[in-house]
C-alpha cells in the first residue's frame, strides 16, 4: 500500500485512536522506577512521535509543532501535556521562555549548577558555549556529580546561576535544603527553584505520613514529603534570597499560551530567588 507523506499523519492518527496512550503512560510510570524512566524515554519518545505529528500545538524548547502534546503523569495520566520530540511538560516550557527573555543565561558568561537534570533541557544547556554547565543528583543516570541537596559537597559562593526544579517537595527537610542553595550560590547570583503548588492552602507536611498512596493522596505524588502552597515565597526569603515571583506566564497573549500549553494549576508563577 503506498502512503504518501501528506497521508501518513491521518494514518498514524487512525492507529493513535485505537491505542490508549493515557492508560500506556499511566501504566510505564506506575510500574518503573525514575532511573529507568530517564534511562528509555526519549526511545519511547521516538516510537510515539509519528502519532502526534500536526500543527496544533507548539513546544518552544525544541521548535516544533504537534498534533497535541503526549499524556504524562504519575497514577493517572493527563492529557496534552508531554512534547513528544524534547519531552518538556508545562514548567519546562513556561521555564525556558523566562530564561530566554527574562535573563541572561544564554548570553552571559556563567557557571551553572543544575540540580536534578531534566532532559528537555540537558543537551541544549550543554551545547551553550557561554555556559560552565554541570549537573547534579542524588542517583539520576544522566547527571555529572551525585549531590544530597540537604548537604552539598561544594565551596561557598560557586555558582552564578542554579536550576533546582521540582526537588524541594522530595527532601526531608526543604528550609536546610534552600540554606544550601544559597549558600553555594555567588553573591548577586540566581537560583530557579519550581516546585508543584497549591495556591489555595498553606504548605503542608507530615513526617509521620510514609505509606506511598496517602502521600499520593495529600502531597499529589507517592514521593513527595509536602505539598507546598502559597506560602512558597516565606521559604525562599527565610533562606537569605530576594524572593522570584515572575508573571510572565500572565505577558504571554492567551492564544499563545493556549498553543504552547505553558502551565498547570499552580504552576503559572516563576519563582526563585537572588542572593
Amino acid at each position: 500500500m503506498d502512503i504518501s507523506k501528506d497521508a501518513r499523519p491521518c494514518v498514524f492518527t487512525n492507529i493513535y485512536e485505537k491505542i490508549s496512550m493515557k492508560k500506556i503512560i499511566s501504566f510505564i510510570t506506575s510500574r518503573f522506577s525514575r532511573q529507568t524512566l530517564i534511562r528509555f524515554s526519549k526511545i519511547f519518545g521516538f516510537l510515539v512521535r509519528p502519532f502526534y505529528w500536526g500543527k496544533k500545538v507548539y513546544c518552544p524548547v525544541c521548535e516544533t509543532s504537534f498534533r497535541k502534546f503526549m499524556p504524562y503523569g504519575y497514577g493517572e495520566a493527563k492529557e496534552n501535556r508531554l512534547c513528544p520530540k524534547c519531552l518538556s511538560l508545562e514548567r519546562h516550557r513556561l521555564m525556558y521562555l523566562y530564561l530566554k527573555e527574562k535573563t541572561n543565561f544564554f548570553t552571559g558568561e556563567l557557571n551553572v549548577l543544575h540540580i536534578a537534570p531534566e532532559q528537555p533541557f540537558l543537551k541544549r544547556f550543554r551545547a551553550c558555549k557561554n555556559l560552565h554547565y554541570t549537573t547534579a543528583d542524588l542517583d539520576s543516570p544522566i547527571a555529572d556529580i551525585k549531590l544530597d541537596v540537604m548537604k552539598i559537597d561544594l565551596p561557598d559562593n560557586s555558582y552564578d546561576f542554579i536550576i533546582c526544579n521540582h526537588v524541594l517537595e522530595h527532601v526531608e527537610d526543604a528550609n536546610i535544603a534552600l540554606g544550601e542553595l544559597h549558600r553555594i550560590l555567588k553573591p548577586n547570583g540566581q537560583a530557579i527553584m519550581l516546585v508543584p503548588i497549591n495556591p489555595d492552602i498553606d504548605t503542608f507536611e507530615d513526617p509521620s505520613i510514609t505509606d506511598p498512596k496517602e502521600r499520593e493522596r495529600l502531597f499529589g505524588q507517592y514521593d513527595h514529603v509536602r505539598q507546598f502552597g502559597r506560602d512558597y515565597s516565606d521559604y525562599i526569603r527565610r533562606a537569605g534570597f530576594d524572593v522570584i515571583e515572575d508573571q510572565i506566564y500572565y505577558e504571554i497573549p492567551k492564544e499563545k499560551r493556549d498553543k504552547m500549553n505553558l502551565a498547570r494549576y499552580g504552576e503559572e508563577v516563576i519563582y526563585g530567588g537572588v542572593k
